[in-house]
């Protein structure tokens, strides 16, 4: 039996602007922004927002060709995917693809707050579904990732 996921690390929402987008989920609803920064290798730019143990990523596209452009350009903004938390990265993409689940990523890769792989939707009910490693796993260690202070 596969150990289920930590927690939900954070649900993603796409944005026309990040800047625009605070005003609702710093100014109204109270979450502390906890960063902005630029992904140049996916071509976007993203904040985070705590809420308990989970938090809210915003996605803005800097490049109108990304598949996070088109999917505003086609469905406007709102949900996008959802982060789950899982012990070894490494092992659970192994475990989900031998039970004939679809990786976009068969391999951790680096992301903005750790090692990542995403999950077809195809595979997931129509949910982009995206893994993150916990702090200190084996893909921290082999993508040459440091873990954050906690």
């Amino acid at each position: 039996m596969p150990l289920p996921p930590g927690r939900v690390h954070h649900v993603a929402v796409v944005v026309r602007s990040i800047d625009a987008s605070l005003r609702l989920w710093r100014d109204l609803l109270g979450l502390e922004l906890e960063t902005v920064m630029e992904i140049p290798t996916d071509r976007v730019r993203i904040a985070f927002l705590g809420v308990g143990e989970s938090k809210i990523e915003l996605v803005e596209p800097t490049d109108e060709t990304t598949g996070v452009a088109r999917f505003l350009a086609s469905k406007g903004e709102g949900f996008h995917h959802v982060c789950l938390e899982v012990d070894s990265l490494s092992d659970e993409l192994t475990r989900l693809g031998i039970e004939g689940v679809e990786l976009i990523d068969s391999a951790p890769r680096r992301g903005a707050e750790g090692p990542v792989a995403f999950l077809h939707p195809r595979s997931c009910g129509g949910v982009l579904v995206e893994l993150i490693e916990a702090p200190g796993g084996p893909s921290w260690r082999a993508l040459g990732m440091t873990p954050p202070k906690p």
